[in-house]
């Protein structure tokens, strides 16, 4: 399917799924597992449960990838998932026993694992030629995560963190309906069955390894950082600031994402993603001030806002046509999924030996070895095409 300019009609449903998913995350995100903190669950039971829905996120983005590739069936898998998502999410509502929140978490990750990766694939093929104005479409996402964090965080205090359970299952029922309005495909895609082995050439490969690691070390800010707060004897309105001064940065970088993209090559801004998180990282091992850990936020901007856009871009631009949703489910599981899966496993082991401090200092290490490799990487590469280019002239 030849590329084509940016479809006006497809800006609002794209936009609104967007704005409800990552509002729907806010809720999730920094306030579940402060959930099941104050349902007495310990570290380890905190970081299986993270580690189990990681798991099953890995699995099931591409499982259900592959099945829309095949079969071209994305927008009715989509539907199908958001609305089944939102009904297991009812479950949590029924108990507090860890044995049945750990099934639920199971269930409910099953349908809920290919969303974002849909979503993206989606967003891709509608900006067409206008790639680099991704960040524009996902900033709707990230405000909505900022409101919903700064909202919350006061609800919470005035009527405890059990009333997130009711709001995400309100979210999500809300997603699932305004899915039904999403963007049918404008023709036949050719399957990708037989073309999955093209994606995985060596380019991707180690950017999947460097984007693990990158992952991994984010295991401790996502599972431990609301509770280091609190720890900390911070309340949940600042513990939402906190997230709130995150997105808010990363809006504002993906708001400039055309004019960053249209200046650096992918690979620089890779790296210095890298090399900010090492900074951040580094940063949250001492720090302890309300000014410095909100100043630390502002990095996310980097950690996250142009590491997540580069991302998506760099997979769309190296995986095969015939493999765009493969490809960022392959992305979002072996990074989000396997990553988050193994940092917030590690977290959870090492919490109570090292505590949160000793987990950000390793998380410096994990980000330091992944920009590393990629910069090796690249180095080695420009030699070579430099090496070939000699050897062709000649």
């Amino acid at each position: 399917m030849p590329c084509m300019r940016f479809h006006p009609n497809r800006r609002g449903p794209l936009t609104a799924q967007y704005f409800l998913y990552f509002g729907v995350m806010g809720m999730q995100l920094p306030f579940f597992n402060l959930y099941c903190y104050h349902l007495g669950f310990d570290a380890w039971q905190i970081g299986a449960l993270q580690a189990t829905r990681s798991v099953v996120l890995i699995l099931f983005s591409i499982f259900w990838s592959i099945l829309a590739d095949r079969f071209q069936t994305r927008r009715p898998i989509y539907l199908l998932c958001n609305f089944a998502s939102a009904a297991m999410w009812a479950l949590f509502l029924l108990t507090t026993h860890f044995f049945w929140m750990l099934i639920i978490t199971v269930l409910y990750g099953v349908f809920y694992a290919p969303l974002i990766a849909f979503l993206e694939a989606f967003a891709m093929d509608a900006l067409g030629l206008d790639k680099k104005r991704y960040g524009r479409m996902r900033a709707w996402g990230s405000a909505a995560f900022i409101l919903v964090v700064l909202t919350l965080g006061r609800m919470i205090d005035a009527y405890g963190v059990k009333i997130i359970l009711s709001f995400i299952l309100a979210g999500s029922w809300l997603q699932a309906l305004v899915a039904l309005g999403f963007p049918r495909s404008d023709g036949p895609q050719i399957p990708a069955f037989n073309r999955w082995r093209d994606m995985l050439n060596v380019r991707v490969t180690l950017f999947l390894v460097c984007g693990f690691l990158m992952l991994v070390s984010h295991g401790a800010y996502y599972t431990f950082y609301s509770i280091h707060l609190a720890e900390l004897g911070y309340g949940n309105f600042f513990i939402g600031m906190c997230w709130a001064a995150a997105v808010g940065a990363e809006i504002v970088v993906m708001l400039f994402s055309e004019r960053i993209f249209k200046k650096f090559r992918y690979e620089t801004v890779l790296i210095v993603s890298f090399g900010a998180a090492v900074l951040r990282w580094t940063g949250m091992w001492g720090a302890e001030s309300a000014a410095v850990l909100l100043m630390l936020q502002v990095v996310h901007a980097f950690t996250y806002g142009t590491f997540h856009m580069t991302s998506i871009l760099y997979i769309d631009m190296l995986a095969p046509r015939e493999t765009k949703t493969l490809g960022q489910a392959v992305n979002n599981a072996v990074t989000y999924g396997l990553g988050l899966m193994t940092g917030s496993f590690l977290s959870g082991a090492l919490y109570q030996q090292i505590g949160a401090r000793g987990l950000f200092a390793l998380s410096a290490l994990i980000a330091m070895a992944g920009g590393a490799l990629f910069g090796s990487h690249i180095l080695l590469r420009k030699r070579w095409m430099k090496v070939t280019e000699k050897k062709t002239f000649f």
